[in-house]
């Protein structure tokens, strides 16, 4: 297909840290759930959520009461309410959750789910940070997805998720894999990151011939308050140019219609693929 319309939410959190995690996945649902329609109304046919969107991002924390937020993939709540949305607008839908795999055993994934309601797969992050403010091995295991590529019924698109973003190879190897149009859902705040939130993906579509939506929240979260979380989601075309962003602070859907000829045009330009030399690349995967 040559055009693509794809949509992208960004949102503040709804209700606080005293509910429970059950209450503020559904303060977090009702807010989307107009949204999800605007997006079905204006023709959207993939639509993808910021990381972990039901619930605060709680890595700040060391408290194991967030992981009453976890919920099973596809079998939870909030995948099977989604995968109604899907059929009712027939549009692809990315849900990043907090996902219980077993009893203990957690990770922050996004469901992928096709324009007929059908769950195609998941991508659990790989790349997890464990620093002040951002305890995330705490509440996830490390995921070991083996770089999904989706082929859904308007594409082909992969999943990269927040900090995975600062790692090269995964948007590699996604688009070696086939994707056209990768998601990295985030949950990132002002500081170091801002600079760079603008320039890793776009650096990144250009090395790789895709299209890049990048979803990011918006306001503070009490009571961890380590800062900002600036929105600015954005749509970044394969020659790096971001085509249309949101703002910095409000809760807005980003629409946008995708060019995909763009793709084969930039790739049979810039022909990065054909010129790879991996036969001289072992040293950069050889374990430490």
């Amino acid at each position: 297909m040559s055009k693509l319309k794809s949509g992208l939410i960004q949102m503040s959190l709804k209700g606080d840290a005293s509910m429970t995690p059950k209450e503020i996945r559904d303060h977090m649902l009702e807010a989307h759930l107009p949204l999800v329609d605007e997006a079905g109304a204006q023709g959207v046919q993939v639509l993808c959520f910021q990381e972990v969107f039901t619930q605060p991002y709680f890595c700040p924390s060391q408290d194991s009461r967030w992981y009453a937020a976890a919920e099973p993939i596809p079998d939870g709540y909030t995948v099977k309410l989604m995968q109604e949305y899907a059929r009712k607008h027939n549009m692809v839908i990315i849900v990043p959750i907090y996902e219980e795999a077993m009893t203990g055993v957690y990770y922050n994934a996004a469901a992928v789910l096709d324009a007929d309601g059908t769950y195609m797969g998941k991508y659990r992050k790989t790349h997890l940070p464990h620093v002040a403010g951002f305890w995330e091995k705490f509440f996830f295991k490390p995921g070991a997805s083996g770089w999904p590529v989706f082929r859904t019924a308007y594409g082909a698109i992969g999943v990269y998720i927040c900090y995975d973003r600062h790692f090269p190879e995964g948007w590699r190897a996604l688009a070696l894999g086939g994707a056209e149009v990768i998601y990295n859902p985030s949950a990132t705040v002002a500081g170091l990151s801002q600079y760079l939130w603008e320039l890793e993906q776009p650096a990144s579509a250009a090395a790789n011939g895709v299209y890049i939506g990048a979803i990011n929240r918006v306001g503070t979260e009490a009571p961890w308050n380590i800062g900002e979380f600036y929105g600015s989601s954005y749509f970044v075309n394969p020659r790096g140019q971001i085509e249309a962003q949101a703002s910095a602070d409000k809760d807005e859907l980003l629409v946008h219609e995708l060019d995909m000829n763009m793709v084969r045009e930039v790739r049979d330009t810039w022909q990065f693929f054909r010129d790879r030399r991996p036969e001289t690349y072992d040293s950069l995967v050889a374990l430490n």
